[in-house]
């Protein structure tokens, strides 16, 4: 008799191969049969009608942190994620010296919006170098599995102290040293090393992040840590300053190791054609003999603005700033006082506050025509004529009045603002990406950017938008879908026994009512440590969970199953 059997699903085995129905046996946390008629198992499930997956295996988080207090580590857990991989971006926890856990925080606050009262009191410290940070992460069970990557500019500060943070060359003592140390921490069990290498990355300070100028000669003598082990992957976030340049570097790294080598790639209203001279240039890598691999994004990366988000058109503006000292709920009523309303619609942002602010920052605050009623269930495609600016041009009322309106009616309303992923106006770029064979996905940014984004639901979004809903223009299969976040994911990065529906696979599994499948509105949550905030979204329709054979989520709800593990690379 079996563990458990899943009856009757529409199995979609994460090959990409056609969907067929059949059974599911599971047996001691494994497949024991995938497809036909199983025999009866002590715990059966009827899954007629509904759809049957791997777990999905998301490579872009950002939980360094939350892994280490957090056992459910939603909202990602919530939407079918049964891995993760963090460590992404080049920053992180370890290695670390005692004299500089405070700036670590910091600059995990400051590039990932991570609450840094939150993360002084979760994060225990229980380690220094990264291999003792990895036996820190394997004694707390989990609802899901996590991974680990290297970060460079913790390694960098750990080396090189001082001359990091003012980003000194690395003498070659100093290279050595720390590809000794990427060396361990692969040997360890970490799958990969990250850096980054743009100019949206700074300290709280301002600063420019520690490795953000690193010479090539740093850059591929860390690499070198990669050679004859066989597995792990260098991952980089650049801004690609000499395009030819960096892509050159990444192929002699992928060459001379044998390894993946990934970066993150969207395209950015800046430069129109940047990301097809880039994808053209992975494919000219692997022509070389590089698996060079751009990382891309399922949807726009977009800022959410709301009353109690980071940032909104208003939270510049002087009488404004005065309500921040409230709860989101008395800044809702105060705001909906028409004399406030005169007060802060006939102000002009703040001179002094607008310098604080990054020119990004600014523009989110300014530019109409980017920002978008989110609406409900949420929409990441909208169209030109539905942004603000639009709306206000049929009406009698100024952009800043519908906005204000807007935001006004309650703090479960949200202005979506794609920053990049957006050039058209649409998804067609996207679409590209998506369907190239060089290419992963990813930049789910789970557990990262807590008061502006919330893309960790990226997972469930790409069922229901590009397999299933996608009306302004072609949609993916639900085959190739679910492929590009199970087993591409997990072979690119090595985790090697789960991703596919097969037998003698971990399983890892979701039962999913498809055409049930409806995001909700973000919602903000001040339930991080010290009652940090956070934006969290959640789905309807996943009927259940599995985790190594173990139910951990059943109807949306967290069963308090912990199977989850730490994975180490090998």
């Amino acid at each position: 008799m079996h563990d458990t059997v899943i009856r009757g699903g529409s199995i979609v085995d994460g090959t990409g191969k056609p969907r067929f129905t059949g059974d599911v046996a599971i047996d001691g946390g494994r497949m024991s049969q995938v497809g036909g008629k199983a025999g009866p198992g002590k715990r059966e499930i009827d899954a007629n009608g509904l759809l049957v997956t791997p777990g999905w295996v998301d490579a872009h988080t950002h939980y360094d942190g939350q892994a280490t207090w957090d056992s459910e580590l939603a909202p990602s857990s919530w939407h079918g994620v049964t891995t993760i991989l963090f460590g992404n971006c080049g920053v992180g926890f370890a290695p670390v010296r005692k004299t500089d856990h405070e700036s670590l925080i910091g600059l995990m606050e400051a590039v990932e919006e991570i609450p840094g009262i939150a993360l002084a009191d979760g994060l225990k410290w229980n380690w220094e170098t990264f291999p003792e940070y990895l036996d820190a992460l394997e004694q707390m069970p989990r609802a899901i599995d996590i991974g680990a990557q290297i970060p460079h500019h913790p390694l960098r500060v750990y080396v090189m102290g001082e001359r990091a943070i003012n980003r000194e060359k690395a003498t070659a003592d100093d290279i050595e040293a720390m590809r000794k140390a990427v060396e361990q921490g692969l040997r360890a069990g970490a799958f990969g090393f990250t850096t980054s290498r743009t100019n949206s990355h700074k300290t709280p300070t301002g600063e420019m992040v520690p490795g953000r100028y690193s010479e090539v000669e740093e850059l591929l003598g860390i690499g070198s840590a990669f050679k004859g082990l066989g597995y792990g992957a260098f991952g980089v976030n650049s801004d690609f300053d000499i395009e030819e340049t960096e892509l050159e570097w990444m192929t002699k790294l992928g060459r001379e190791t044998g390894r993946p080598v990934w970066f993150l790639l969207t395209d950015r209203p800046t430069d129109p054609v940047r990301w097809r001279r880039l994808i053209d240039g992975v494919h000219k890598a692997r022509a070389r003999g590089a698996m060079v691999t751009a990382q891309v994004a399922g949807r726009p990366v977009g800022v959410l603005l709301g009353i109690d988000t980071a940032l909104n058109p208003f939270s510049i503006r002087p009488s404004y700033q005065a309500l921040l000292k409230l709860s989101a709920d008395e800044r809702i009523r105060r705001l909906q006082d028409p004399a406030t309303r005169t007060q802060i619609l006939s102000e002009a942002p703040s001179p002094e506050l607008i310098q604080r602010l990054s020119q990004f920052r600014q523009r989110i605050t300014t530019s109409w025509h980017r920002m978008f009623p989110m609406g409900d269930p949420p929409n990441y495609e909208p169209r030109a004529d539905e942004s603000i600016a639009a709306i206000a041009s049929r009406t009698n009322h100024t952009p800043d009045e519908i906005a204000y309106d807007y935001l006004a009616a309650g703090a479960e309303k949200f202005l979506f603002f794609p920053v990049v992923g957006y050039n058209e106006d649409n998804h067609d770029i996207i679409r590209t990406m998506l369907t190239d064979d060089a290419t992963i996905l990813g930049l789910s940014d789970g557990g990262a950017h807590c008061s502006s984004i919330v893309d960790a639901s990226v997972p469930s979004w790409m069922l229901i938008h590009w397999a299933r809903d996608r009306s302004r223009g072609e949609r993916l299969p639900l085959e190739l879908v679910v492929k590009r976040q199970t087993s591409e994911t997990a072979s690119f990065f090595g985790f090697h026994d789960r991703g596919v529906l097969a037998k003698g696979k971990k399983a890892d599994i979701n039962i999913i009512d498809y055409e049930a499948l409806r995001l909700h509105v973000p919602e903000v949550r001040y339930d991080l440590p010290k009652n940090g905030r956070r934006l969290v979204q959640r789905v309807d329709g996943y009927r259940a969970t599995f985790v190594s054979g173990v139910p951990t989520f059943e109807n949306g709800e967290y069963t308090g199953a912990t199977p989850g593990k730490l994975v180490r690379a090998s």
